[in-house]
This record gives C-alpha cells, sequence and structure tokens, in this order.
C-alpha cells in the first residue's frame, strides 16, 4: 500500500516560510516616516507614476506633483527619485509618500544655505497675491512684492509667468516657513556690474556728444549715456528758468552733455548743458545797472509776479506790488501777458543767488508825487469799498484813499458808515498824503463845534451855563451849545459840593446846570465839566463878598449866602 504525501501541510510550511524571510528582509529596509526616502520608478501611468519604496507594496505619486519644472519629460522607469514618506501603512493598508514634499524639504534646505551665500536661484512665478506675487523655487513657494519683480515698476507681469527667471532668498522666516525672493536683485547686480565696467571709461569733466534723450519728467531729463541712464536736472538745462523740459526735447533727441557728478556708491551720473555755456551772471554788473531801465520780454506770468527775460539766460522777477501804483496786490495777469514786450527797471540784483528784482510800474508817470499837491483841497471821490470802520474811496487819477469812520463827522460814530453805499460820489478834503497812502475827511469841510469856546471866549476854570441831555445812573449828559452839537458828561460825584445832593434822578433833560470847565483838549476833544467845584467857587465869593467881619457880628454862613441870595432877589423884582 502506498503512502500518499500531506500536499496541504507542505503548503502551509512554505507560506510561513515566505513570510519569514519576508519579515526578515524588511528589517534590513530602514523606513521612519517624515522623512526623505529613495525610490525607484517602476511605470509611468497617465493618472500615476509608480514607484518601489522597498516597502510593503509600491507607491503610487500623483501625476500632477511632476509637472512643475519640466519634470514629468525627464522621467524615465528605473530612475531612482527622492519621495517624503507622510506613512508606511495607511488605514487601507497603503504607503503614502509624495514627491511635492520631498521637494520643498530639499528646497528649504537648500535656501538656508543660499541665503548667507546669496547665490541665485532658479524660480518660477505661479501666480499673483496681494501685495507681489507668488514665486516657485525648486517646489518650495515663495512671496516676491511687487516691488522686487523689476527694476521699475511694473503694471503687469504676464509675460513672467510660469518661464524660468533667476531670484535671490531675501528673507528667511524659519518660525513660519516664509522665505522672500527677488528678481529686482539679481537685475540689479548684473545691471551694477555693468555699469562698473562702462564707468571705467567715465569721468568727471567728460563731455559726450550723443547722449540719448530716455524720459522727460517736470523736474528733468533721463539720458542714456553709452548704455547707463544718466539724470540731466531740469535746473542744469540753462542759466536762465525752464518751465517745462519736455518743451525742449524729445524722445530720441541727441544732446551734448558735461558729466559734472558720477556717485561711485550708487553709480548715478548727474550731466549738464548749461555747463558748457559761460555763465550769464558773472559779468552780470557790468551789463546791467541798478536804478537803469531796460527792454525785456515777459516769459511767465504767476499769481505773485511776472518773469521777464532780459537776455538768453538771464531772468528778472517783477512782483505784483511794483506793478501799479494803483493798487499794490492787483492780479499780474490783468496788467501783462506771456511773450509781450515791456520796459523794466532794475531794483536790485543778487549774483549768489542768481535774482533780479524788477519794476514795471517806476517806468511809468508816478501820481503819487502829483497827489501832494492836492493835500488841503476839497476833492470829490467814487467810492469803492466799504469795511467796518472806513471807506475806500477813489480820487480821478485812480488812487485810491481812505476816509476812517472818525473822520465822518465829528460825532465819530462808526453807524455814519451806513448812511453810504459803494460807488455813491462825495466831496471830502485830502488831510494827508504819505507813503503812498492817502488820508481823507469829510468833517474838515464842516463847522467844528470845538470853536464855540474860542467865539465866547470860554477856557478853564470859567462857568458856563448847560442844558440837561441825558439822566444816567453813573451821572448827566449836557449839551454846551445851542445846537446841541458838544455834548460832555457830568459824572455823579461832580455834581453837588454835597454827597447827599449829588444824584442824578433830581435832574431832568432841559434843566440849566451851571458847571465850570476842569479840562479842555481841542485836539484830542476831551471836555471834563463839574457843578461841585462850580458851587465851591461860588461859596468863596459869597464870603469874600459879604463875610468880612461876620465872625465878629456873630452872623453865619448860612445867614450870609440867605442875605446875599435875597438881594440878589430883590434886585430882579425890582427890574
Amino acid at each position: 500500500m502506498a503512502i500518499e504525501p500531506n500536499t496541504k501541510l507542505t503548503s502551509n510550511n512554505s507560506q510561513k516560510e515566505f513570510e519569514k524571510l519576508l519579515q526578515e528582509d524588511f528589517k534590513d529596509r530602514k523606513l521612519n516616516e517624515n522623512e526623505i526616502i529613495k525610490a525607484t520608478i517602476t511605470e509611468i501611468t497617465k493618472n500615476f507614476v509608480v514607484v518601489d519604496c522597498k516597502a510593503k507594496m509600491e507607491g503610487m505619486i500623483p501625476i500632477e506633483e511632476f509637472k512643475n519644472n519640466d519634470e514629468l519629460n525627464n522621467l524615465k522607469v528605473g530612475q531612482t527619485i527622492d519621495v517624503f514618506l507622510e506613512r508606511i501603512e495607511s488605514f487601507k493598508g497603503e504607503i503614502i509618500i509624495s514627491r511635492d514634499k520631498a521637494r520643498r524639504i530639499a528646497a528649504w534646505k537648500k535656501m538656508e544655505k543660499v541665503f548667507e551665500t546669496q547665490e541665485e536661484l532658479t524660480g518660477y512665478i505661479t501666480g499673483k497675491v496681494k501685495g507681489g506675487y507668488v514665486c516657485n523655487v525648486d517646489g518650495l513657494p515663495t512671496f516676491m512684492p511687487s516691488s522686487q519683480i523689476d527694476i521699475r515698476p511694473l503694471k503687469r507681469a504676464d509675460h513672467l509667468m510660469n518661464v524660468p527667471i533667476k531670484v535671490i532668498a531675501t528673507k528667511i522666516d524659519k518660525s513660519r516657513g516664509n522665505v522672500c525672493t527677488s528678481r529686482r536683485a539679481v537685475l540689479e547686480k548684473s545691471k551694477n556690474a555693468e555699469l562698473k565696467e562702462v564707468l571705467k571709461n567715465l569721468k568727471e569733466g567728460d563731455i559726450v556728444e550723443d547722449a540719448k534723450v530716455k524720459a522727460t519728467t517736470d523736474w528733468g531729463i533721463f539720458l542714456d549715456i553709452n548704455g547707463v541712464d544718466a539724470l540731466l536736472h531740469v535746473s542744469d538745462l540753462s542759466h536762465g528758468r525752464v518751465k517745462k523740459p519736455a518743451d525742449m526735447v524729445s524722445i530720441g533727441q541727441k544732446l551734448k552733455v558735461k558729466i559734472t557728478k558720477i556717485d561711485s556708491k550708487t553709480n548715478r551720473i548727474s550731466a549738464s548743458i548749461k555747463a558748457l555755456t559761460e555763465d550769464p551772471y558773472e559779468n552780470i554788473s557790468k551789463k546791467y545797472k541798478i536804478g537803469n531801465i531796460y527792454d525785456g520780454v515777459c516769459t511767465n506770468v504767476m499769481d505773485y509776479g511776472v518773469f521777464v527775460k532780459l537776455e538768453e539766460g538771464i531772468e528778472g522777477l517783477i512782483h505784483n506790488s511794483e506793478l501799479s501804483y494803483f493798487d499794490k496786490n492787483i492780479r499780474p495777469s490783468s496788467v501783462l501777458s506771456s511773450s509781450q514786450k515791456i520796459k523794466v527797471k532794475v531794483l536790485n540784483i543778487d549774483v549768489s543767488s542768481k535774482r533780479i528784482s524788477l519794476s514795471y510800474k517806476e517806468t511809468q508817470d508816478n501820481p503819487w508825487i502829483k497827489a501832494k499837491d492836492i493835500v488841503g483841497q476839497k476833492v470829490k471821490i467814487k467810492i469803492k469799498n466799504i469795511s467796518d470802520k472806513a471807506i475806500f474811496g477813489e480820487l480821478d487819477s485812480g488812487l485810491v484813499g481812505m476816509l476812517h469812520f472818525k473822520d465822518l463827522s465829528y460825532d465819530e460814530n462808526n453807524q455814519d458808515l451806513k448812511k453810504f453805499k459803494k460807488n455813491d460820489v462825495i466831496e471830502v478834503k485830502v488831510t494827508e498824503v504819505k507813503d503812498e497812502k492817502i488820508k481823507f475827511s469829510k468833517k474838515a469841510l464842516d463847522r467844528d463845534p470845538m470853536q464855540w469856546f474860542d467865539e465866547n471866549g470860554k477856557k478853564i476854570g470859567d462857568i458856563i451855563t448847560t442844558r440837561i441831555h441825558e439822566v444816567m445812573k453813573s451821572g448827566v449828559k449836557v449839551s454846551i451849545d445851542k445846537e446841541k452839537k458838544i455834548i460832555a458828561t457830568i459824572k455823579k460825584a461832580d455834581l453837588a459840593k454835597e454827597v447827599a445832593d449829588a444824584r442824578p434822578e433830581v435832574f431832568s433833560p432841559g434843566n440849566a446846570l451851571d458847571a465850570k470847565i476842569i479840562e479842555l483838549n481841542k485836539e484830542t476833544r476831551k471836555i471834563k465839566l463839574s457843578v461841585k467845584a462850580a458851587q465851591i467857587d461860588e461859596e468863596k465869593s459869597l464870603i469874600a463878598k459879604f463875610g468880612q467881619g461876620a465872625t465878629k457880628s456873630g452872623a453865619t454862613l448860612k445867614g450870609i449866602f440867605e442875605k446875599a441870595l435875597g438881594g440878589k432877589k430883590k434886585k430882579k423884582e425890582e427890574k
């Protein structure tokens, strides 16, 4: 009887032996998660790249992770690449690997090294973000500010998208994993190297015959000198004043210039056209004399004055106060215009600051000289303007003078201004012409009420009879003359000798009141009266007349006054 072998037992032993050999093989393979490992490409499909990582099974990487930097076109089966091992085995039993993360980690380590050496790297601008662009460097996304994409500001950078460019790492933040890159730094580095080579053949003082105009601005012109940018400032275009550089040159035009400065630190070149010609201000004192009159042409009319060209390269300014004798604040455009030929008088020459002060009005007849002849005369003026305190009137000559409200009438009341309006013609007297100012007076044409004192022979110390004009708490106002042109105030303390009698309320408008002139100043029009002083003087007079020997006879002061007053009353009755 033949014995059959146990095939089932043999199969189980073989499987166990295979698993044992496989486990021993995996022990030799050192795979650690979160590390970069080597993998061999075994197959390239439409959607995945299959690699052998020497794990339990092959890994599959999405094809999109190989599309950056044209890496996909160079992939071959059997090629070894770096991948990042995230997990040896997922919940599905698959190995999780990434080509992108491996590239980024490698790029970051490389970035840390080249940041110190400022080595140039190749990057790809993949998109635009707020404030700049995303630049991919070896799979590592970096930030490139808008100011760092080119030497000059770019409105659009479409031509630089997804094309290889050279960049330098300018900032690394390890804690956040952020990197800033710059294309501008590479361009400037290259340009500076070129500049140094060109500048070896240039020096200050050289004259360049074919400097090409590249661009113009309000403050200067940019030139191309042997491939290097140079600035021709507006102040170096001409010895005269230049309004707009673009009016003098055109783009592409070639100019003859002199190199005035080369900054070795910034590699900037300054050029000049006016340095090629002699400065006309060096001998200006021989050509132009202060006080003389010369021909000129208006070049520019400004709010503050007019610029006048005396000759090529020499200009002066007529300030608006030197345009007209009639108005110091006149608008220059209402007097002169550009390109107008005029005569001007030189007032001042400042050679150091290259400034000439001119006058237009002094080339004409001065009406202020004739105005001095009308002082004291009666004239007619036309009201041009009325302010809070004065009237401004124009004479037939065109000169404008001031009539202050205190010169309207002897009342000196500013409410009198309301009686007049613009364009009224009134008669006034010219009282003063000084420093190109005229003063008028209307009250000077009327009789001065203060003449009453001279006409009646009244002076300080005299007692006069007044009439109550107004009763106030602090005193009374009295009229001195019949026309009531002279009004004076008698204070409460001066109303009576006795304090008990010094009461304003006992008086009524129209009452006669004798008062003594204490103070009288006709120039300042100050008048001070006192009833108290008048009473004291009257007492002294009565005592002097009737009080001699009164003490010896036993007479009292009251009896003396009654006798004196009674005698006066009796005489009046007899009359």
